[in-house]
């Protein structure tokens, strides 16, 4: 007799452009697990920062403040909902002005410290599972998680999904786009804390060459994978 799958934490972090919140949320909704984008988080706050005039240049006031903003998550994949003190936030904090300064923010080690204590107490409370999508997802906030996967994917089809994503005033063209990619790869992954990088037990998915489909299907796999081998542990481990 097979075991019952079991509730299952998957981290799935990568840099922009390789697919990282399509695949989550569809992951998430064919599964029936709940859903997180952290990188929502830190445009959340970012985007409190620049509301409230504070100098997103200057760190010492950035972390005078991480504490300040009431930050809510939502996690139905269906729906992906975020507040700011209560106010609905998700179209605002997806402006060129937010991009352009959510690295600086992210980087302020009060700031992710705050972030990460709000990461974990939503992974904890998914009793049904979860799947969290960042950049230090498998190797600082979750690092225990059941299963880790690293989204990878050329510069150019990188640049070509995000300018795809970007509407109106904010649509730039290939090349500024791929040379922002660059930029922001290059700022996540030389901070000092919780830098972008992938975890040494997580599984690469070069996402280059495949369709939104195919890269699900194949972390579909993976996550009930993780699943059966976790309630085949526990199931042994209940003998």
């Amino acid at each position: 007799m097979s075991a019952t799958p079991a509730a299952v934490i998957v981290a799935i972090d990568g840099p922009s452009g390789t697919g990282k919140s399509s695949t989550s949320k569809a992951v998430a909704a064919q599964l029936g697990l709940r859903y997180l984008d952290t990188g929502a988080q830190y445009r959340a706050i970012t985007w409190w920062m620049l509301n409230n005039g504070v100098d997103v240049s200057d760190p010492e006031r950035i972390a005078a403040q991480a504490d300040r903003p009431v930050i809510v998550s939502g996690t139905d994949p269906q729906a992906p909902a975020i507040s700011v003190d209560g106010t609905d936030a998700a179209g605002p904090i997806r402006t060129q002005e937010v991009t352009s300064a959510v690295s600086a923010v992210s980087a302020v080690p009060q700031v992710r410290a705050r972030i990460t204590e709000l990461q974990r107490s939503i992974a904890a409370e998914a009793r049904g599972g979860i799947v969290v999508e960042g950049r230090d997802i498998g190797t600082t906030v979750l690092p225990d998680a059941d299963l880790k996967v690293f989204l990878t994917a050329s510069p150019e089809a990188r640049a070509a999904r995000r300018s795809g994503e970007l509407k109106g005033k904010d649509a730039t063209g290939l090349a500024a786009t791929q040379q922002a990619l660059t930029e922001r790869d290059k700022a996540d992954s030389s901070r000092k804390t919780s830098p972008l990088k992938k975890a040494d037990d997580a599984v690469e998915v070069d996402t280059t060459e495949l369709t939104l489909e195919q890269v699900v299907e194949c972390v579909v796999t993976l996550v009930e994978k993780a699943s059966a081998e976790k309630a085949g542990r526990m199931e042994k481990a209940a003998r």
